[in-house]
């Protein structure tokens, strides 16, 4: 059976990361997402990046497969003519501008109601729509700054901030955005009303820290100034010959440990007596677990450490994770052939429905590779794409 949102239909204003990961999720769940492009510029910025074959970017296929590209210039009143025609069947708009840019184009949410009333528009900005920095240019880093992440990366607010190796703003962003559209389907298919989905990097990164790593600011009245410890402070530990992670929570756990570790007379340790302990003393615990993981290789700590109910795992390259047999096992990176550049290796949408299973059914497209077979959708006559291809309105790729 078709994916779990086959049928709905999703107009993709969006490019970089957040937006673009967003509606790939939509699209891996069987919507059809129109990618809409600037011809002028070479579309989506992504496209340009390194690691690519050919004309492809490893970052743009990644993050843009499922979907069909209609590049259209819509500073042309006929690109935007055509754009709030297909948007009239449409039940999902995506777009990430800076605030106000959307109204000044024409794609405000006022003007998107006009056509189409039920619509649920989605606006994903940096900072948010309001206040002294939602104007400003928003990269991930930026993101990170201001929302604290770099603090909790850090261990320590004492520490010098630290970035996360990864976009995880975007990405995380992007997660938030696909489930808050789909919440947003589901009111809509109750009460037969669109609305619009406002979400900022900003946000999605302080919600998503607030659960585990804001409990200095938690209770009103009583902040502390400074947070300390962060959550699994640097529990990444150096074998005799490699890397591993133990995390231990429990006093089980904490008794697992001491006698994979042959010792017992921690357990009599007044620093490690409880969790509450165990917290405050971490650097102390840390230290002399790392001792003792020194003097035995990776995988003999791993077999002991299993056997006594240690929560444990190896410390993985990249190439060496796509190897994995837990990550073969769950098909979580899956291989494809892309119509363009051949095989692709990919990781799979994470969610797996049993009735409705998300598919794989197209790469990502070039850019206009879709535009005269949308545009025919719409009514349009090969002779009416011709003109507005000759006229620069459209851009419809081989």
């Amino acid at each position: 059976m078709p994916g779990p949102l086959h049928g709905f239909r999703v107009i993709d204003l969006t490019s970089m990361i957040s937006g673009p990961m967003a509606t790939m999720i939509l699209a891996d769940q069987g919507a059809d997402v129109i990618k809409v492009e600037n011809p002028a510029d070479g579309g989506d910025y992504v496209r340009k990046g390194a690691n690519r074959r050919g004309d492809f970017s490893a970052a743009f296929l990644n993050n843009n497969r499922n979907k069909r590209s209609l590049a259209l210039n819509l500073k042309d009143p006929r690109g935007l003519e055509l754009l709030l025609r297909l948007i009239a069947d449409a039940d999902v708009f995506v777009q990430n501008f800076r605030p106000g840019v959307a109204e000044r184009i024409g794609l405000g949410e006022a003007a998107l109601r006009k056509v189409a009333p039920k619509i649920v528009y989605v606006s994903i900005s940096g900072f948010g729509e309001d206040g002294p920095f939602a104007n400003k240019p928003v990269y991930d880093p930026l993101v990170q700054a201001m929302s604290g992440l770099t603090t909790v990366q850090a261990g320590s607010d004492d520490e010098r901030p630290r970035l996360v190796r990864t976009i995880l703003p975007d990405k995380l962003t992007a997660i938030t955005a696909s489930q808050a559209i789909t919440a947003a389907l589901l009111a809509r298919e109750r009460n037969g009303e669109g609305q619009h989905v406002r979400l900022s990097m900003l946000a999605s990164v302080v919600f998503f820290l607030w659960g585990s790593d804001m409990g200095s600011q938690t209770f009103v009245g009583n902040e502390l100034p400074q947070q300390s410890a962060a959550s699994f402070t640097d529990l990444v530990y150096e074998s005799a010959d490699g890397f591993l992670t133990v995390a231990v929570m429990s006093d089980k756990e904490w008794h697992g440990l001491t006698q994979a570790l042959d010792k017992p007379e921690w357990l009599d340790d007044e620093r490690f007596k409880s969790p509450a302990l165990r917290d405050r003393n971490i650097n102390d615990r840390i230290a002399i677990t790392q001792s003792v993981l020194l003097t035995r290789p990776a995988d003999e700590w791993l077999e002991r450490l299993t056997a006594a109910g240690v929560p444990c795992a190896p410390v993985l390259t990249r190439n060496q994770m796509i190897k994995h047999p837990q990550v073969i096992a769950n098909r979580i990176v899956i291989e494809n052939e892309h119509h363009e550049v051949g095989p692709l290796r990919q990781a799979r949408n994470a969610a797996e429905f049993s009735v409705t299973p998300s598919e794989m059914r197209y790469g990502a497209p070039r850019l206009g590779g879709d535009s005269a077979a949308i545009l025919n959708e719409m009514g349009l006559t090969g002779d009416e794409i011709t003109a507005l291809g000759a006229a620069r309105v459209v851009l419809a790729g081989s």
